[in-house]
């Protein structure tokens, strides 16, 4: 960019007491008013936080470096920087905010580092899961608005790890996707497939991300559960995820994920439904009625909460394009 064809205001003798302000007015040229407010508040937390903490140059330097470290250990099958976001808490935040969810719908909750966009299409029944250790598993679902209507023809994103903790991206030596798989709804809003029953695993924990948490005392644990993600025009993308109730670490999830209206308790396959479904009798059952929130009911309620919230921080605001910018109106 051309210097001469900006007007930067003047910047000087700047210090601790004023260097936000300066910041702030530096970067307020900027067009877009979204960013320019997001921007505002990074810098101004920023620098509170630096100051709160008195930060000195070897801590600064300590996460340079740490963040550096995450972005490296980075590749296409591991996402350091989104395990960072997790374990601190953010990604749930975020999904919170972003996806309000009226009573009576499905709660979302953590993508995780290991959905791939490989899985391929199976039919009604199909076995997502191929590994012969695992205990079968059948799982039945419906899929319903709000108003209790069925959902036919929406895509659905299923993965799960296999019977020793690992999901199939974390295998050097794969062929190809395993333990997930995209299913239909049908028209009754029914979709079924065949697994294996959930466990436990461990987060990533041999990069900077598992270095921290050692360093705080946390384990990587994450607690059993089977990952699901809901796409069709005109509803929220819904990201979620049921865990098995009385896991050990369905109170201590290293990610923060876990959701009492998401923690399900299996049954076992009768004679009826073994015979319905084509599956042995007695083998685990997952069953679970998803409600998916429609595009306008979760934008309507985003903008009511945003607005709510930051009226309480004090801070007047208007909604433009979903996201609350300053109001100087």
């Amino acid at each position: 960019m051309d210097p001469s064809q900006v007007k930067i205001p003047p910047l000087k003798d700047l210090t601790i007491d004023n260097i936000t302000e300066n910041v702030i007015l530096i970067n307020s040229l900027c067009e877009d008013q979204r960013m320019k407010y997001v921007l505002e508040r990074l810098v101004t937390h920023l620098h509170d936080f630096a100051r709160e903490t008195r930060l000195s140059s070897k801590e600064w330097m300590t996460g340079l470096l740490f963040l550096t470290e995450v972005g490296q250990i980075c590749s296409d099958v591991r996402q350091e920087f989104i395990l960072l976001s997790d374990v601190l808490g953010l990604s749930l935040l975020v999904d919170s905010i972003d996806h309000p969810k009226p009573a009576g719908s499905t709660d979302g909750t953590v993508l995780g580092p290991f959905h791939t966009h490989e899985a391929e299409e199976m039919a009604p029944g199909a076995a997502m899961s191929h590994d012969p250790k695992g205990e079968p598993l059948l799982v039945v679902c419906t899929l319903k608005d709000t108003q209790g209507r069925p959902i036919p023809d929406c895509k659905i994103d299923i993965w799960e790890t296999d019977s020793t903790g690992h999901y199939d991206v974390q295998y050097a030596e794969r062929d190809g996707p395993d333990g997930r798989c995209i299913m239909r709804s049908d028209k009754d809003g029914v979709f079924w497939f065949k697994a294996i029953k959930p466990v436990p695993y461990p987060i990533p924990h041999d990069g900077p991300v598992g270095r921290l948490l050692k360093k705080l005392h946390r384990h990587p644990y994450r607690p059993s559960h089977m990952h699901f993600m809901f796409e069709k025009p005109g509803y929220d993308h819904l990201i979620t995820a049921l865990y098995l109730r009385n896991d050990p670490y369905e109170t201590s999830d290293a990610v923060f994920g876990v959701k009492d209206t998401l923690v399900v308790d299996l049954g076992k396959v009768d004679a009826a439904l073994a015979k319905k479904y084509d599956v042995q009798e007695g083998i685990h059952l997952m069953t679970y009625d998803f409600v998916l929130v429609t595009e306008e009911e979760s934008s309507r309620l985003r903008d009511e909460r945003s607005k709510e919230a930051l009226d309480k921080l004090g801070r007047k605001v208007k909604i433009v394009n979903g996201l609350p910018i300053p109001d100087l109106d």
